[in-house]
């Protein structure tokens, strides 16, 4: 008997976690690609990378202008 009522009590269980899986299961799931908004990101980031170069390169500029190079 005690073998029974153990197994109905896992077969509930195990459908409150299958139903909480449901319901967390579509948080989780991709979005559609919105195409205006992907090429604005491309733009945006090819921008950035462009501007962190040349800042870079200036600062590498500004470094060797103002302290030298001393080999």
């Amino acid at each position: 008997m005690g073998g029974t009522k153990r197994w109905v009590l896992f077969k509930r269980f195990m459908k409150k976690e299958a139903w909480r899986w449901k319901c967390f299961g579509s948080a989780f799931k991709w979005k559609r690609l919105n195409i205006k908004r992907s090429f604005v990101d491309n733009v945006v980031f090819k921008l950035a990378s462009v501007l962190e170069a040349i800042y870079l390169v200036a600062t590498l500029c500004f470094f060797y202008l103002c302290c030298g190079c001393h080999f």
